[in-house]
């Protein structure tokens, strides 16, 4: 005989089961999605809602902005940047590795040195291209 209420028990059973262990988990992400919702709501509602001629100006520290505020900007600045970005990915990379040196072996080791002897190709290069150099 089906009996619907220990059809039920078994299936919520079924999904603590599965669920085990998750729970911390679970809230975390409820709270972290919450946290932007009520914040972002709470902004919205204590705004001051006024609109006037200031509030479309451009903000430059109290200071009345003058010109334009398309201006072209040195390409050193993007090549900086992209160099601190390659071996900034690069230390995230190598971090882990680091942390689990003694259990990775030897294989990992050279792998590790394989891959820090292709970026020290590439910082050379950047240098003799004059990447680096500010003048």
């Amino acid at each position: 005989m089906f009996n619907r209420e220990s059809y039920l028990l078994r299936k919520y059973r079924l999904i603590v089961f599965f669920l085990s262990g998750y729970e911390y988990f679970l809230g975390f992400l409820m709270i972290s999605s919450l946290v932007p919702i009520i914040a972002l709501t709470a902004s919205k509602l204590l705004r001051p809602k006024t609109r006037g001629p200031e509030r479309r100006t451009t903000y430059e520290s109290g200071v009345e902005p003058i010109g334009g505020a398309w201006i072209q900007f040195n390409i050193r600045y993007y090549m900086f940047a992209l160099v601190f970005v390659i071996f900034d990915v690069e230390t995230v990379f190598l971090y882990p590795w680091a942390v689990a040196f003694h259990q990775l072996g030897l294989l990992a080791f050279i792998e590790a040195l394989i891959f820090i002897a292709i970026l020290v190709v590439a910082l050379v290069y950047a240098w003799r291209k004059g990447a680096l150099e500010w003048s």
